[in-house]
């Protein structure tokens, strides 16, 4: 087996700030360690160190043990890789490797089929199978049946991009799983997957004896999956760890006994501090006058250095403070109207009215039309024309038949599960806000400012949209629909990225909301906060159930 040991780690950031002081923890074999923090924190720059991408500045992180990775970007896969490729790019080393050769020896042979490019070839076969390469495809057979439904020769050259979010985090996940690697790390293993995919998920890591480093925010699966939790906490001279060794249910209270400590160690630290200066100032001023008191002076003096020296207990860490201000606005009574909607291929007729005001949440499994239902409403639904126009992304156009009728001032804003803003590509927040986007014109640059604080957004303003953090794009998408003034929020799995503390910032907000929310979510915690549940079922049935509906054939057998 093996284990991680990160061992006083720090990183500077290029403009001087430091971003992580000297963390320190353990993965011990075979344990299940969540890794969680404020989005912006570090956590991804953490990840990197342990799977070698970077070397720590000062410190170090040694992994015992062949190390599995799974990126954050598994789930939004865009370009033209193929499921062969993703399988292989998640494999043993040895795999790895001989990978690309055998890959730029198959292009070979299909430019010019001659002696030279069929003996390369042969080469390139024969490593590849010293290295394990047919036993690995033994076991991607497994995977891609078990993942989507057909076996590895059937799907091998389908590209990655045609699969579901949740197809695609399964497929990964069941290849590290199977894999030979005894140390995994995984970065938003749930996110895209559906909850039975997360039940799934959170079974089968509860059973391999591998050793597991996840970054996670699904609060549900931080209560049951990890044996110990590792927080990237916030401190004005760098990012430090605290390691919580139990769930996430004993987690809070534990958390608040800690600062609660610190509190007590600082300020008996200060009242000691306060009492050696004193000493040395009653002292010197003694010794002015009186030269047998010059000894203790000195000796009083020595100690008060050797005392700041020392320094002081930890402070207690910052908080993120976040205080998302979602308007609305006052519409017409009846918000939406769906009479006889069809989503053509995914589902069956449906009606539906919501009223204004309402919380409504979407749920359902992977690919059952929720996301397309949600984009549909953004474009303004069967007739855009009496619409005001949108914030957030232009959806695609979404094929139906049937009515999907917005009330009167009803103004949709949509948050995107993808973060895709190609408009935004290259810019940085400040420029986004302070020169508007479309329908939402621009703020003076003090005012956006002042905006991106109370998102906790301040730190990277001169930052461009793209290189932010999933979290950080998703409390900035949050942002733009704060200033939209748009009365009907469509959220598509909005918590997905965000960090425990953007998460509750962004129910709050939503409770003091004017306006409805419709909201496509796998998020079990969220969505206990809602008022209706429209359910998108696997038969192609819309229907309302009076709570989550999280396993559609446990509901069948109790009907």
């Amino acid at each position: 087996m093996g284990h991680i040991d990160v061992n006083r780690a720090g990183w500077t950031l290029p403009d001087g700030r430091v971003l992580l002081d000297e963390v320190s923890f353990r993965v011990p074999e075979g344990s299940k360690t969540a890794l969680i923090g404020a989005n912006g924190a570090g956590k991804s720059t953490l990840l990197r160190m342990v799977e070698g991408r970077l070397r720590p500045h000062t410190g170090s992180v040694v992994v015992e043990g062949e190390l599995g990775v799974m990126p954050q970007f598994i789930g939004h896969v865009r370009d033209a890789t193929t499921v062969r490729e993703l399988l292989a790019q998640v494999s043993a080393r040895a795999v790895r490797e001989v990978w690309s050769a055998l890959e730029k020896a198959e292009a070979e042979m299909t430019e010019r089929d001659d002696e030279q490019a069929q003996m390369r070839y042969a080469e390139a076969l024969a490593r590849y199978g010293d290295a394990g390469g047919y036993e690995a495809e033994v076991v991607w057979d497994q995977c891609c049946t078990a993942a989507l439904g057909v076996p590895y020769e059937l799907c091998r050259w389908r590209e990655v991009r045609t699969l579901s979010g949740g197809e695609q985090k399964r497929l990964v996940i069941e290849a590290l799983l199977r894999g030979p690697a005894p140390v995994l790390l995984l970065d938003e293993p749930d996110n895209y997957l559906d909850v039975p995919g997360k039940r799934w998920l959170e079974e089968a890591l509860g059973a391999t004896p591998k050793t597991v480093l996840l970054v996670s925010h699904d609060r549900e699966l931080l209560s049951v999956v990890p044996d110990r939790i590792v927080t990237l906490e916030l401190g004005a001279a760098g990012n430090h760890a605290w390691v919580h060794g139990g769930s996430f249910d004993s987690y809070a209270a534990a958390r608040v006994d800690r600062f609660a400590r610190l509190d007590e160690l600082r300020r008996r630290w200060e009242d000691e501090h306060a009492k050696l200066k004193a000493l040395v100032t009653t002292y010197k001023q003694k010794a002015a006058y009186n030269s047998d008191m010059a000894s203790r002076y000195q000796a009083a003096l020595t100690r008060l250095r050797r005392f700041e020296q020392a320094g002081p207990p930890q402070a207690v860490p910052r908080e993120q403070r976040l205080n998302m201000r979602l308007r609305g606005g006052r519409t017409g009574k009846r918000a939406l109207v769906c009479t006889g909607l069809e989503l053509t291929g995914l589902m069956l007729p449906f009606d539906l009215e919501v009223w204004f005001g309402e919380r409504v949440a979407v749920l359902g499994s992977n690919g059952s039309g929720k996301s397309h239902f949600l984009r549909l409403l953004a474009a303004g639904g069967s007739d855009p024309h009496h619409v005001g126009p949108s914030e957030g992304p232009v959806p695609e156009p979404v094929p139906h038949r049937g009515q999907a009728r917005l009330g009167a001032r009803v103004h949709p804003g949509w948050f995107a599960q993808t973060h895709e803003h190609p408009e935004f590509t290259g810019r940085t927040l400040l420029e986004i806000l302070h020169r508007g986007e479309g329908p939402r014109p621009g703020i003076p640059r003090e005012e956006a400012g002042r905006a991106l604080d109370r998102y906790g957004l301040a730190p990277s303003a001169e930052q461009t949209f793209d290189s932010l953090s999933g979290g950080q794009q998703a409390r900035f998408q949050i942002l733009l629909l704060e200033l939209s003034g748009c009365t009907m929020l469509l959220l598509d799995e909005p918590t997905d990225n965000l960090d425990v503390v953007s998460a509750e910032a962004l129910q709050a907000a939503l409770d003091a909301y004017e306006g409805t929310v419709l909201a496509v979510t796998h998020d079990r915690w969220f969505a206990r906060a809602f008022d209706r549940y429209l359910v998108f079922g696997t038969d192609g049935k819309v229907y309302e159930s009076p709570a989550p509906v999280w396993d559609e054939k446990r509901v069948e057998r109790n009907r």
